[in-house]
């Protein structure tokens, strides 16, 4: 502690391996709830969500997609809706979570923004997202942009979740599904495959 005299030694707690070790080991699969943020019937950010769904499925995690057809605007309701009430059960019930927004003038759409505005920032003194993984997607219909991702890694900050380093943008997604709603093979499939 010579190195540190302005410190307490009493309030400084070194961390060690078994400090560090969970209380508790989950002994179920991993749980990530899925949200998007368009309500077009085909919405390419729903289509690249449901792509992450099956290669998170395929890792062995348990998914859950919310449908944000029929939820309100923010605070047009009570927290009791049916609709908001889904998606704070949804929110709780997770682990990690992806979104994915398509870019709007420069930004994540208002249908996504509603979502992240109906999650309380607090339940007692604690964010219900706090410590959650996040993964950040986007889609564009023009060319390529990080707009949207930018301002979801903002959000996920806000919520005090752990965002991982890869991200998504898709530029030109009506040119990236087939006609079964698929991804095709592409470039932007690598930041998934590492």
């Amino acid at each position: 502690m010579h190195d540190l005299p302005n410190i307490s030694a009493a309030h400084l707690d070194t961390p060690t391996l078994d400090k560090l070790a969970p209380p508790t080991v989950a002994t179920h699969a991993p749980r990530i709830l899925l949200l998007y943020g368009s309500l077009r019937e085909r919405s390419f950010s729903r289509l690249l969500t449901l792509e992450a769904e099956r290669l998170l499925r395929h890792f062995g995690a348990e998914t859950r997609v919310f449908d944000p057809h029929g939820l309100p605007m923010v605070d047009s309701v009570s927290p009791d809706h049916p609709k908001v009430r889904e998606l704070r059960e949804l929110s709780l019930w997770s682990e990690g979570q992806v979104w994915c927004s398509p870019e709007r003038h420069g930004a994540v759409t208002g249908v996504f923004k509603s979502q992240i505005d109906w999650l309380p920032l607090e339940m007692g003194s604690v964010r219900p997202t706090q410590g959650r993984t996040l993964a950040v997607m986007q889609v564009s219909g023009g060319s390529q942009s990080f707009n949207a991702v930018n301002g979801l890694r903002v959000l996920g900050r806000w919520m005090r979740m752990v965002t991982i380093p890869n991200q998504s943008s898709v530029a030109k997604a009506y040119q990236e599904f087939d006609d079964n709603d698929r991804m095709k093979p592409s470039p932007y499939l690598e930041p998934w495959e590492r």
